[in-house]
């Protein structure tokens, strides 16, 4: 059985998207700054406590951006010995870091918001100051999130997609923080606190979703059905590739790695079938770009049952002297010898050294010989006898 891998190599780093994240962050950071001051001391003064609760909500998005600033500087650092697939995955863990830390943030949230509900007699009324702040930082936080999601796509990165999302929660909640601190100064005071457990379970619910989809990636998930047939079908199409036994695909950060065993011709040469693995390795890159790395492994023709495996037959060594014996004569040594490991059996291509090869006498004897003994012989299913010819 013929056996190639072949392992990409690794792309260089990517200044241009190193940049426009870094830019994007950047901005969202001083928004979020401004925010959190503006929020939390209004809401404590103003006695609202869903826009205390947003405040720190926007609290979470400036410590998100601090962490996505930190990994995106990290993650953008070429492969190396240590990281032989590049650091992407780092954008993976701070997307994690992010969803646990909305899974806290929202929980803390709901557990003032329901104290608060527990004591609704002795709560301040709010002041009107804290609605036009609600509204404001609403509209601060939806152009914050469309500004973000649009760079986020263009340079498919999930890190930054998680923080353009976490940026929409936010204008979300200050929606329903409005909503509350109106209805509470309409007198309904019992909707300010509500409010607040509404925001809570948004970040609540948002964390768990971006903890999952991280999770799911650390464990190498693979791509999704659609994106699998696609890249078989482009492996498939290769000239030279007759079958794929298997693909398999997992998610590095905004990439994919994948690995195939093709099928190919048995009786092909080492050199022809890496060609061929090259070429599909070259097919995949050009026409799935998000594909960072590739291995192949060729399958010889006849490679149909697993349950047959080509490390139950002899060595080359021993198979080459079980030949001479086959064959029962002392012959030189030959030119060259091709073994096809194929299921069970192994198929033999002799070039036979020149004293012999002009021998047509010689020759017949062999075959003939060979024609005697081969139906019975435990390694061999077939034995060609060849002559190469060079120019002189």
């Amino acid at each position: 059985m013929s056996r190639e891998e072949v392992l990409l190599p690794h792309e260089p780093l990517d200044p241009t998207r190193y940049q426009e994240s870094q830019r994007v962050t950047w901005v969202s950071v001083a928004v979020n700054i401004c925010l959190t001051i503006v929020q939390i001391a209004v809401g404590l003064v103003a006695h609202a406590q869903s826009l205390v609760a947003d405040g720190f909500h926007s609290l979470s998005d400036l410590v998100a951006d601090i962490l996505v600033l930190l990994a995106n500087a990290q993650s953008s650092h070429p492969a190396d010995d240590e990281h032989p697939y590049g650091h992407h995955r780092i954008e993976t863990v701070a997307s994690l870091a992010l969803g646990l830390l909305l899974v806290g943030t929202g929980a803390a949230i709901l557990w003032s918001a329901g104290v608060r509900l527990q004591h609704l007699d002795e709560l301040p009324a709010v002041a009107s100051i804290a609605l036009w702040t609600a509204l404001v930082a609403l509209v601060a936080k939806e152009g914050l999130f469309r500004y973000m999601l649009v760079i986020a796509e263009k340079l498919r990165s999930p890190m930054l997609v998680a923080n353009a999302w976490h940026a929409r929660s936010d204008a979300a909640s200050s929606l329903v923080v409005a909503a509350g601190i109106g209805g509470s100064l309409l007198g309904y005071r019992f909707l300010d606190p509500v409010a607040a457990v509404i925001v809570g379970f948004m970040i609540l619910r948002m964390g768990a979703k971006f903890s999952n989809e991280a999770i799911r990636e650390l464990i190498d998930t693979g791509v999704s059905d659609e994106e699998v047939k696609r890249i078989r079908a482009t492996l498939r199409e290769t000239p030279g590739v007759l079958d794929l036994h298997e693909l398999r695909t997992r998610h590095m950060a905004n990439r994919v790695l994948a690995d195939a065993h093709i099928q190919v011709d048995a009786r092909i040469s080492v050199s022809e079938g890496h060609r061929i693995a090259e070429m599909a390795r070259v097919r995949v890159l050009a026409r799935h770009p998000e594909v960072l790395d590739v291995l192949v492994h060729v399958d010889a023709e006849e490679d149909f049952d697993a349950s047959v495996s080509a490390v139950d037959l002899p060595e080359r060594e021993a198979l080459m002297g079980h030949l001479h014996a086959l064959l029962g004569e002392d012959l030189p040594e030959f030119e060259k010898t091709l073994f096809h490991y194929l299921g069970k059996r192994v198929e033999a291509e002799i070039f036979l050294p020149p004293e012999v090869c002009f021998d047509q006498a010689h020759v017949a004897r062999l075959e003939l010989r060979l024609g005697e003994r081969l139906a019975e012989d435990p390694y061999f299913s077939a034995v060609s006898l060849n002559c190469r010819v060079a120019p002189r």
